[in-house]
């Protein structure tokens, strides 16, 4: 994969934050989004304890852990945003987590959804220090393969767009 800047967030709200993070400013550090539904089995069993433990085993100052609740189907049945907040606390997810955009019409998947064209959920995506795109995989990635690729990103000499 040809690496690609990472393009904006499309985010109605940002959980756990007192402020919105924004990709400028997380520039200089690696960058773990992982998009989740509550309903996802996946997401709920694998992928979000994997990524509380990612959160706990690096830096801060060398990786930003960020979740997308971006809903495509199920809508009525995953709730209100106090649903999720609900399930962020029960699961004792503490990093940020935004709730992604509706797409323009009820068929339409979430906008960060679609500009990342992502497949569905969970979807992980590691960003490097510059902000661009170094992995982007729908499914689930085994601990050690995933702990090897962030601790990769963040070894990278220091690079210029």
């Amino acid at each position: 994969m040809n690496p690609r800047p990472a393009p904006d967030f499309h985010v109605t709200r940002w959980l756990n934050t007192p402020s919105a993070p924004e990709l400028l400013t997380l520039k200089g550090r690696v960058v773990m989004i992982l998009a989740f539904q509550m309903l996802c089995p996946g997401c709920a069993v694998q992928a979000l304890p994997q990524a509380r433990r990612v959160r706990t085993l690096f830096k801060e100052e060398d990786l930003m852990v960020l979740g997308l609740h971006t809903v495509f189907e199920h809508h009525e049945a995953q709730g209100p945003e106090a649903a999720l907040k609900a399930f962020l606390h029960e699961h004792r997810i503490d990093f940020p987590v935004g709730i992604d955009a509706p797409g323009d019409n009820a068929a339409a998947l979430p906008l960060t959804m679609q500009h990342y064209r992502m497949q569905g959920t969970p979807t992980l995506i590691l960003l490097d220090r510059l902000g661009h795109i170094r992995k982007h995989r729908f499914g689930h990635t085994e601990d050690l393969l995933l702990g090897a690729e962030i601790m990769s990103l963040i070894q990278e000499p220091p690079q210029h767009d």
